[in-house]
């Protein structure tokens, strides 16, 4: 039952109630006659407590027709008291009429109050995700700064370190060719050539980090893609002992870009997953949740997980938890998939693994690559 609906039938219980005490009880116990006439006034300060002004007088009302014979045909041969009960009778209108007038102006108040509340709950609202938004626009402003200052450097860095590497490195090949292996200055100039490569590969991404590429943007297939990425970390993922899942995508996914970045970008996201999954473990790529206007691509692993400090500094350059770890390669990895118009979100809990999405703008029908 409804609960209008249940208060209405207990307004006319208690009417029908006290009027058959009314009826039924002798008029030589005048005492009880007047405890249940103010009894009345309970059913009608219900009615305009609950159903405002039209509801208490309505009540009143109803009370007055109830309450009238019993004075006509009961209490009808005495004057005096026959005044008494049509003065409370105009009472028990009077107050119907002033309680609910009162209750529904209180009530119309609290819902303007309720109306204002959820206005500056709305606001709050508003104002938060707009305090977010500029959070992430200075977070952003102050990336470009780092980048910034890492481009002016770019180019000391490529003419004093490249060049001396290049020469290091051919020297480096010229004293080894004087020694044969298992000689101990063979070992040390093999270690030397391939830290000077690393070094090289790292002043490399440097570069890259820092100078702007120029893009061939193009048709690409995220399926194909994905398949060239699985190919080619294939025999790393055997040699560390983790299985390379692709998971199969029913249906083609395009998107505007360059193929050659997109897998850069995509190669360094599996290439930490497989360097984070212990012996045994697997890494999967996934193209979930497509729609019609982006499509996300999901690696996964089961390593340890990034502890949630860390988890917010991932994307800085030079910020790495690997001990050999240069710290550029998610920084080039976001730079690259923003160019793209996309997002990366890294979600991971310590000892359950991480999982990295991107999501990309796909190519819509008809649209030009």
């Amino acid at each position: 039952m409804k609960l209008p609906t249940l208060r209405i039938g207990i307004i006319i219980t208690c009417i029908i109630a006290i009027s058959l005490l009314h009826y039924l009880t002798p008029l030589h116990l005048p005492y009880l006659h007047d405890i249940f006439q103010r009894l009345y006034y309970f059913p009608i300060i219900l009615a305009a407590l609950w159903f405002g002004f039209r509801g208490g007088l309505l009540c009143s009302l109803v009370v007055s027709i109830a309450y009238a014979p019993h004075i006509l045909f009961q209490w009808g041969d005495e004057l005096v008291v026959e005044i008494e009960k049509y003065l409370e009778i105009v009472l028990y209108n009077i107050v119907g009429a002033v309680t609910g007038l009162l209750s529904q102006r209180e009530r119309e108040r609290s819902v303007e109050l309720q109306k204002t509340a959820q206005g500056l709950e709305e606001s709050y609202r508003k104002l938060q995700r707009q305090s977010e938004r500029i959070l992430a626009i200075e977070e952003q402003l102050r990336r470009s700064e780092k980048l910034s200052t890492l481009g002016e450097m770019a180019a000391v860095l490529a003419h004093e370190i490249r060049n001396p590497l290049g020469s290091i490195r051919g020297t480096a090949e010229i004293l080894k060719d004087d020694y044969q292996p298992g000689d101990p200055k063979y070992e040390f100039i093999d270690i030397q050539i391939r830290e000077t490569e690393r070094l090289n590969r790292v002043v490399e991404d440097f570069l890259r980090m820092a100078k702007p590429q120029p893009s061939e943007m193009k048709q690409c297939s995220i399926r194909e893609e994905l398949e060239t990425i699985a190919t080619l970390v294939s025999n790393d993922a055997k040699e560390r002992k983790v299985a390379l899942i692709l998971e199969p995508s029913d249906r083609e996914t395009l998107v505007r870009g360059d193929g050659e970045k997109l897998r850069q970008a995509f190669l360094n996201l599996v290439i930490n997953a497989l360097q984070a999954t212990p012996p045994g473990g697997n890494v999967s790529m996934s193209i979930s949740e497509t729609d019609e206007e982006a499509c996300r691509i999901v690696f996964r692993d089961c390593g340890q997980g990034i502890d949630p400090e860390a988890l917010t500094r991932i994307f800085e350059p030079f910020f790495t938890t690997k001990p050999d770890g240069s710290g550029l390669g998610l920084a080039i990895t976001k730079k690259i998939i923003e160019g793209h118009g996309g997002t990366l979100e890294v979600e991971s809990e310590v000892g359950l693994g991480t999982t990295v999405i991107v999501s990309l703008p796909v190519l819509q029908m008809g649209e030009a690559a």
